[in-house]
């Protein structure tokens, strides 16, 4: 898992890096974008919360909820995710179909999570939505994920 996460934030700042080309000269410039450095930040809680939600199975589908993906995401987060990229003056937007790519669901957290620094908030708020931290609801979760954090760190 640790290295699946490794790997895709290793494919994410290399797609990242702008190469120009100015006669016949290539420089790269190689310093990490924000986003770059916050994927590799929580690449270990983005693996405990896929254990937590899917026991890291792409395919998993919980029909009662319309829950999809590694990260269970219902169509509601679509619309949350796609309502706060255009709040923020950004061009994306995801579709139903995303939650089933790993790299889109990971992307989709991100954006979610943007400016929340603690991780307790950031598990809490993706089980419990906008409000997560503060519903003691989501407590029991967030133990959940930080049991996932404390073994995949051993």
């Amino acid at each position: 898992m640790k290295t699946l996460l490794i790997a895709i934030a290793i494919a994410i700042v290399s797609s990242i890096y702008a190469y120009e080309s100015v006669a016949e000269v290539k420089t790269v410039h190689s310093q990490p974008t924000k986003m770059v450095k916050d994927i590799v930040k929580v690449s270990g809680l983005i693996g405990a919360i896929i254990q937590v939600e899917s026991r890291d199975n792409d395919s998993a589908y919980n029909k009662s909820e319309d829950a999809v993906g590694c990260l269970q995401i219902r169509p509601i987060m679509i619309r949350e995710v796609n309502r706060l990229l255009k709040i923020r003056g950004d061009a994306r937007r995801y579709t139903l179909l995303n939650r089933w790519n790993r790299q889109k669901s990971i992307e989709i957290f991100l954006v979610y999570n943007k400016n929340i620094s603690s991780f307790e908030n950031q598990a809490r708020r993706w089980n419990g939505g906008p409000n997560g931290m503060n519903k003691t609801a989501t407590v029991k979760y967030w133990n959940k994920v930080k049991k996932e954090l404390i073994n995949n760190n051993k």
